[in-house]
Formats: structure tokens, C-alpha cells, sequence
């Protein structure tokens, strides 16, 4: 027991550590923070960005995978493994190489250079994963109950909404932080579909601000806007980390 606590308290003190190291840096010196505040459009200007992103991207993904998940687990459909395969194999492709044949796309949707046509991008690589928790969770859930509740009098969508989502909340909840994760920390693919300074999420942002003089790195400056990047995600891991834990284990183990 002792040898385990000291393993685990051994591999907490490893990975908090560059966090502690860059809060550290980033407070020896207060005005990295006035700089950063006020570069470019102001951090606010980014930080709200991200945050407008994110938030699309988790909607999306959350109703798309909800939905999606609950049709591949209690509908027998033709073709329905061939697309959830077809679906997945999203993953096997280089998310580098088709961010040049999205932007053209947005173009012809007349979603480039926009927060909206960035999240739709997150969400079509957050789909992969998603179905695949979604979908486990759904099946895990006992046939009875959403059999209970038509006899009570509710339909296949009430019946989704009132019993099946409270039943797979965990699922939903390690969904969505992933997504957010995804969207929030995402550099290449803002870099690549964003032109305009206005639009750009606070990752762009903050290695636009580190190289201002010559290519030269502001280190204490990189170092204020990672924890200004990293606070969001630590908060929400706490906050979450109950049913973020209960959704993996059921979602991905399962099957």
C-alpha cells in the first residue's frame, strides 16, 4: 500500500510540475500579463473566441452523438454497421491533410475565416469518438426502461430525452470535455481556416504574441498566456471529474 502512494504521489509530483513551473514563471514577472492583455484585439477579444468555439463544437458534438449513438444502439437500419465503420474511419485520416480541402469548402459555404465554420470542422473530428461512446452508452442501458416508459405513454423522443440522457450523463459529460478540450487547445487547424487577427482563438493568439521582435520568444508571456489557456481545463477536470471517469469507464470498455 505505502509503495503504491508513493508511485502515484511520485507521478502527480512529475506531471504537475511544468504547470507549477509555468504559473511560477509566468508570476516573476506581473507585467506578462499586462503585455499580454494588451496585444493585438486584447487577450478578452481571444479568449472569447475560444470560448464561442468551444461552445459550438461541444453543442454540436453532444447533439450529433447523442442522436447519432441513440440510432446506431436501438435501430436495426440497413447499412448500419457499414456507416458507423465509415464514421469511425474518420480517424485514420491525417487530420493535417484535409484542412487545406475544408477551407476551400467553407469558402463555397460561405463559412471561412468564421468561428462557426471552425467548430463545424471540430466537430466532424470529435464524431469518430463520440459515436462510439455515445453508442456503447446507449446499449449499456437496460431495453426495460425505455419499455417502461412507452408504456407510461412516452414516445421514441420523449422516451430518449426523459429516460435514456439522464441514464448515459456520464457519457455525455466525458463527450463533451473531450470536445472541449479538442476545440479550446487546438492550434493548426485555427491557424489554417483563421486570416483574420479579429477571429483568431487564443492558441493562435498566444504564439503571435511570444514572437514579436525578430522571431525572438517572450518566454514570460508564453508562459502567462499558457496558464491563462490551461486554468479552463483544469477547472473543468475537477468539476467533472466524477462522471468524466464513470463515462470512459462504461462508454470504452464496453463492447
Amino acid at each position: 500500500m505505502m509503495r503504491r502512494y508513493t508511485t502515484l504521489s511520485a507521478l502527480a509530483v512529475l506531471f504537475l510540475f511544468p504547470l507549477v513551473w509555468s504559473g511560477w514563471a509566468s508570476f516573476e514577472d506581473p507585467s506578462n500579463y499586462l503585455e499580454m492583455a494588451r496585444f493585438g484585439e486584447g487577450v478578452g477579444t481571444y479568449v472569447t473566441n475560444s470560448v464561442l468555439v468551444s461552445a459550438m463544437t461541444v453543442a454540436g458534438t453532444l447533439v450529433v452523438s447523442a442522436l447519432g449513438g441513440y440510432a446506431f444502439a436501438r435501430f436495426d437500419f440497413p447499412g448500419r454497421n457499414l456507416l458507423f465503420l465509415a464514421t469511425l474511419a474518420i480517424l485514420m485520416v491525417p487530420y493535417a491533410t484535409i484542412l487545406i480541402p475544408l477551407y476551400v469548402l467553407l469558402g463555397y459555404l460561405g463559412l471561412q475565416n468564421s468561428l462557426a465554420g471552425l467548430s463545424l470542422v471540430f466537430v466532424m473530428f470529435q464524431l469518430p469518438f463520440a459515436l462510439f461512446m455515445m453508442r456503447n452508452a446507449f446499449e449499456a442501458v437496460p431495453r426495460e426502461l425505455e419499455e417502461a416508459a412507452m408504456v407510461d405513454g412516452c414516445g421514441t423522443f420523449l422516451a430518449f430525452l426523459r429516460v435514456l440522457l439522464p441514464a448515459v450523463r456520464p457519457a455525455l459529460v466525458t463527450v463533451g470535455l473531450f470536445a472541449f478540450l479538442a476545440s479550446w487547445n487546438d492550434f493548426f487547424a485555427p491557424l489554417i481556416l483563421l486570416n483574420d487577427g479579429a477571429s483568431f482563438t487564443l492558441p493562435v493568439a498566444v504564439v503571435s504574441m511570444t514572437q514579436q521582435t525578430f522571431g525572438a520568444i517572450d518566454y514570460g508571456m508564453l508562459q502567462a498566456g499558457v496558464m491563462v489557456m490551461a486554468l479552463p481545463c483544469l477547472i473543468l477536470f475537477v468539476v467533472l471529474q466524477r462522471h468524466y471517469v464513470r463515462g470512459f469507464m462504461s462508454g470504452a470498455l464496453r463492447g
